[in-house]
């Protein structure tokens, strides 16, 4: 048995794999096979693969857009490839979704729902 409409307080988020795509320079030290996956908030890395912390910070502003459900014509639904941030450097990133999880708002935040028209519009509380 669901619950109440009013009482529901699941969402869903894709899991991510984002994937390097070699170029003709690399100076990262990135590997052919090189990935991660992103699980809800948490970052999955195979064990003993190391990742740039430049090219992550790239990627991260991405990687929550990219969770989401957007529109089919929506770029974010279309375009996977990322550009590397070092301007020398040819490979890409590669932002695929590979499945959907459900959460519940009451398992990730403290601050409780609200089912106003006014949800999350007050600015005075932040």
């Amino acid at each position: 048995m669901s619950a109440p409409k009013d009482t529901d307080d699941r969402f869903t988020l894709y899991d991510l794999r984002v994937e390097w795509v070699p170029g003709e320079s690399c100076f990262c030290a990135a590997k052919p096979g090189d990935h991660f996956e992103l699980h809800g908030e948490q970052l999955h890395f195979p064990p003993g693969q190391s990742w740039s912390i430049y090219t992550l910070a790239a990627l991260l502003p991405l990687l929550p857009a990219k969770q989401r459900e957007t529109h089919p014509n929506d770029w974010m639904s279309t375009d996977a490839l990322v550009a590397c941030p070092d301007p020398n450097c040819s490979a890409k990133f590669r932002i695929r979704r590979v499945a959907k999880r459900e959460f519940r708002h009451s398992e990730t935040t403290a601050v409780p729902l609200q089912r106003s028209e006014s949800a999350g519009n007050d600015d005075s509380k932040a």
